[in-house]
C-alpha cells in the first residue's frame, strides 16, 4: 500500500504541498530571488487558481531542472521547500495528526514536532520527485465558493499513460487574517494522507512520546535523497 501511495503521489506533489537548503548554499542562493518572486505571483485567495498556478511553476521547474537535478539530487529538497511548502500549512497539518496527544503535551515538544514534520514531509515529497516522468494532471470543476467557507476540496486527475487515471482530492482551508489558502491532505483512492499518517503514528507516540517521534522524523528527513537504479 506504501508503494502504491507513493506512485500517486509523484505527480501530486507539484499540486500540495522553513526546512535548511540541503542542496549547494550557491545554487540555493541563485534560485532564492526566483522563488520569491513566484511566491509573489501566486493567487492564495482562489484555492482553485492557487492549485493550478503551483502545478504549472513546479512542472516546469522540475522540466527545466532535469540535469542539475540528476547531477545532485538535493536540490529536490530545495524545490519543494521553495514551490510546494509555502502552500500548504504544516503546521496545521502536523497539529491535527497529534489530536488528543496535544493533551498535556510540553509546548517546546508540539513545537519540535511541528518542524521534524514539515522537514519531514520536504524529504518525503523530495524522494518521490525523483520518479517524476512528465505527467498531466486534470482538474475537475472549481468548488462552490462563499465568505463563509474555511475548507475546500479542489478535485483533479492524475494522466499517467499507459497506468490507469488516479483520481485524488486536495482539503484546503482558508486562514481567517489573511484570506489566504493552503493545503493541508490529500486524499487518494479513498484514503486521506493525513489519516492514513495519524494511524501510522499515534501508537508510537502514546508508547514513547511526542520528541521521540520528532527526533525520529527529523532524522528521516536529513537521509540524503537518491534515484532508484533503474532495472534492466
Amino acid at each position: 500500500m506504501k508503494k502504491s501511495l507513493n506512485k500517486i503521489l509523484i505527480p501530486a506533489l507539484a499540486l500540495v504541498i522553513s526546512a535548511p537548503s540541503f542542496a549547494q548554499a550557491a545554487t540555493a542562493n541563485a534560485q532564492s530571488t526566483s522563488a520569491t518572486a513566484q511566491a509573489e505571483q501566486i493567487n492564495q485567495t482562489d484555492p482553485y487558481v492557487m492549485m493550478k498556478q503551483v502545478a504549472n511553476h513546479t512542472f516546469s521547474r522540475l522540466k527545466d531542472e532535469q540535469k542539475a537535478i540528476h547531477k545532485n539530487p538535493e536540490m529536490l529538497k530545495v524545490i519543494v521547500e521553495q514551490e510546494l511548502m509555502p502552500y500548504v500549512n504544516s503546521t496545521y497539518a502536523a497539529l491535527k495528526l497529534l489530536g488528543p496527544n496535544l493533551r498535556g503535551a510540553k509546548r517546546s515538544d508540539v513545537e519540535a514536532f511541528i518542524k521534524a514534520f514539515h522537514n519531514y514531509l520536504v524529504s518525503s515529497y523530495a524522494q518521490v520527485l525523483t520518479q517524476y516522468t512528465d505527467q498531466t494532471v486534470e482538474f475537475g470543476p472549481a468548488p462552490r465558493m462563499d465568505e463563509n467557507r474555511r475548507i475546500v476540496t479542489v478535485k483533479v486527475n492524475i494522466i499517467d499513460t499507459p497506468r490507469p487515471n488516479i483520481q485524488l482530492a486536495f482539503k484546503l482551508i482558508k486562514n481567517k487574517k489573511t484570506g489566504k489558502w493552503s493545503a493541508f491532505d490529500m486524499v487518494a483512492e479513498g484514503v486521506s494522507l493525513l489519516s492514513s499518517k495519524q494511524s501510522e503514528w499515534s501508537g508510537e507516540i502514546r508508547q514513547k512520546g511526542i520528541l521521540e517521534v520528532a527526533n525520529r522524523l527529523q532524522a528521516l528527513s536529513e537521509k540524503p535523497i537518491q534515484f532508484e537504479t533503474s532495472k534492466s
